[in-house]
């Protein structure tokens, strides 16, 4: 049973990790962490589909659910993330009611949908050991879409209301920059479009999620009820960690920008 899927279902906060390192090992330690989801971005972290294999081989031994990023909404590699065992998946980019559409079809076998039927090899139906896979793999199936552009938060209803979608995220990052605030999530323009869009997803039915590494706006978003928020990264953890510990031995400090909050 998918429980992350279901835990959405029923309105019950879901805190993630993204994982952008692109590494099995890494990955594992951070599924023991006590996460309910870890993001595996296949978008901007640099992984391919056999680095997505080896990392969620890595965690189905903790509890904890994998979604998985793809870099596009592509009928193809859905299909292959699909059928090496991704069944959580979280689609950048969606802006019409036309594309989410498309996307449902694309995680469905027909008649629904235009899945292409390969299960006898894919990890995902154990290589036909689960029985009646073909007829059930929709049901474990979780689809996010993502919004994070203008056009996105103008068609925001009709991304979120097609039967199998289970929840849209809003991408902050992108979100400022198509409002003219490139580097700056944290302005009232922005916050003011997110907290809508919270509002706007929650009463279609479905389920909010964004990544935000600020504490005091991850809590604000749960708070108006957003249920899958993920509160920092792997990149983050290991970058401010590692600057930290040189600091406290009198090493020069590294730069970054740090404006924005998001990772």
């Amino acid at each position: 049973m998918n429980r992350f899927k279901k835990a959405l279902g029923a309105g019950e906060a879901q805190i993630g990790l993204w994982q952008a390192l692109a590494n099995a090992y890494t990955a594992e330690i951070c599924a023991g962490a006590g996460f309910d989801w870890l993001l595996l971005d296949g978008e901007h972290g640099p992984n391919d589909i056999p680095l997505l294999l080896s990392q969620l081989q890595a965690v189905a031994a903790y509890p904890v659910e994998p979604v998985v990023r793809a870099p596009i909404g592509d009928a193809s590699l859905i299909k292959q993330y699909l059928d090496i065992g991704a069944r959580s998946l979280l689609i950048p980019m969606v802006e019409t009611g036309e594309q989410a559409k498309y996307l449902v079809q694309a995680t469905r076998y027909p008649p629904a949908g235009i899945r292409g039927v390969g299960s006898a090899i894919g990890r995902a139906s154990r290589w036909n050991r689960t029985p009646g896979y073909l007829h059930s793999a929709s049901d474990d199936l979780c689809l996010l879409l993502q919004v994070e552009t203008k056009l996105g938060l103008e068609n925001l209803l009709e991304i979120a209301v097609p039967d199998g979608v289970d929840g849209v995220f809003i991408g902050p990052s992108d979100l400022a920059a198509a409002l003219g605030h490139l580097g700056n999530p944290s302005h009232i323009e922005v916050q003011t479009a997110i907290e809508a869009a919270i509002g706007a997803i929650i009463g279609a039915g479905k389920a909010a999620g964004i990544l935000m590494a600020d504490a005091k706006l991850a809590k604000r978003y749960l708070e108006l009820g957003a249920t899958f928020v993920a509160v920092g990264t792997d990149v983050t953890l290991l970058a401010r960690g590692a600057e930290g510990l040189a600091r406290d031995f009198n090493r020069h400090e590294a730069s970054a920008d740090r404006a924005s909050g998001v990772y």
